[in-house]
């Protein structure tokens, strides 16, 4: 499998770095890492993104996170694996990811769980961060990125 071109935030002038300085200040919102990173694998599962698929488990797991929560993200209403919070930033996910998936594309009792939880900055702060998986993923799937196994995350 080759990519059709090297990713476009390598490519274009200054777009790494407003990406990664945009990723910074989402991690100073007040959502705990872990949260963060089960977004990132559910938005990139949702997407199909190989390259996305591969690197968030590898970087959670490095951060500590354990093998039975990576392996039931994709099935997190099934589990006892994650907390009121956490389900309530998957659901906000699965909602933000699918946005043409329904005529309301968040309704409000995903929002209200999610603001029982999460104050103004950090609902901002899911929300970004959600928005950025989600700009990665269209990078990495239109451009066919390959998944790196021998990277170091």
């Amino acid at each position: 499998m080759n990519s059709r071109m090297k990713n476009p935030a390598m490519v274009v002038p200054e777009a790494m770095n407003a990406l990664q300085a945009l990723a910074a200040a989402t991690h100073k919102g007040g959502v705990p890492q872990k949260t963060l990173d089960l977004v990132h694998l559910r938005a990139s599962q949702i997407n199909g993104c190989g390259v996305c698929v591969d690197m968030h488990p590898r970087m959670a797991k490095k951060a500590g996170e354990t093998d039975d929560r990576l392996f039931a993200v994709a099935a997190w209403r099934d589990t006892t694996y994650f907390t009121d919070a956490e389900r309530a930033a998957l659901a906000l996910t699965e909602c933000v990811t699918r946005l043409s998936d329904r005529s309301d594309p968040v309704p409000d009792d995903v929002w209200k769980e999610a603001a029982r939880h999460y104050d103004e900055t950090a609902l901002g702060t899911l929300v970004m961060s959600i928005g950025l998986v989600n700009l990665w993923n269209r990078l990495n799937a239109t451009t066919r990125q390959v998944a790196n196994p021998h990277a170091r995350w």
